[in-house]
């Protein structure tokens, strides 16, 4: 297994809601037994969320896959 991220980047143009239901999304996506943690972090206008996750499990569903999948219904 290996340590994995994504990150989530939101600016002027993004609400705080925005940009957090696209991290619970992702994150859920994921599993709670895949998920690290989540990081956040703000300077000015700018904000950063970053989803740590296990990744390479025997049997795990990609977390991509799974959007993708999503994305489709």
């Amino acid at each position: 297994m290996r340590v994995r991220y994504r990150y989530f980047r939101a600016g002027a143009l993004t609400t705080w809601d925005e940009l957090f239901s696209q991290v619970a999304e992702f994150a859920t996506s994921i599993g709670k037994d895949r998920l690290i943690g989540i990081s956040q972090s703000e300077d000015k206008s700018d904000a950063l969320v970053t989803v740590w996750y296990w990744s390479g499990a025997a049997g795990s569903k990609s977390p991509r896959a799974a959007l993708r999948r999503k994305s489709k219904t």
